[in-house]
């Protein structure tokens, strides 16, 4: 099996969520489509038939990617104490030592990640440089900004 995949449960829930409705919807509203535009008469010059049959291709790709998603997840639970160091599923506060800004970052799964709400992914390049590390610690980011230096002031 190919690399895990690290969400929250909540991530997790949302995508189980999403596949249920490609295929419990989506799918059946597609295959309608297709049957009506098929009732029109000669496909090769129908639109409604080829737009049909390309939203199948997409709803059945993004099934098969969620069902993988799925398969190689792994939820973790980051409820308990705080953690000495950086982890899956902790909130920081971070300062911004060139702007005196602080910034909050949770750091979950990819498919959960919202940037303008504080989630950012395990793959980003703020929650990779921070991972393992303790508050007091400085670290150096680059991001598409140029190169910026953060002081970890909390793990929560």
């Amino acid at each position: 099996m190919a690399d895990r995949i690290p969400m929250t449960r909540e991530g997790y829930a949302k995508l189980e969520s999403d596949l249920k409705q490609l295929k419990t919807d989506d799918r059946p509203r597609n295959v309608r489509e297709i049957e009506e535009a098929r009732a029109h008469g000669d496909i090769s010059e129908n639109a409604e038939f080829h737009a049909a049959k390309e939203r199948q291709s997409h709803i059945e790709t993004r099934i098969r990617q969620l069902e993988d998603k799925l398969a190689r997840a792994i939820v973790i639970d980051p409820s308990g104490p705080a953690p000495e160091q950086i982890r899956f599923g902790v909130t920081v506060v971070l300062l911004d030592t060139e702007t005196d800004e602080e910034v909050t970052y949770t750091i979950v799964g990819e498919d959960e990640s919202d940037a303008a709400n504080g989630r950012i992914s395990i793959n980003s390049p703020i929650a990779r440089a921070l991972l393992g590390k303790a508050v007091d610690d400085l670290i150096r980011v680059s991001v598409p900004k140029g190169t910026r230096q953060f002081e970890i002031r909390e793990i929560r």
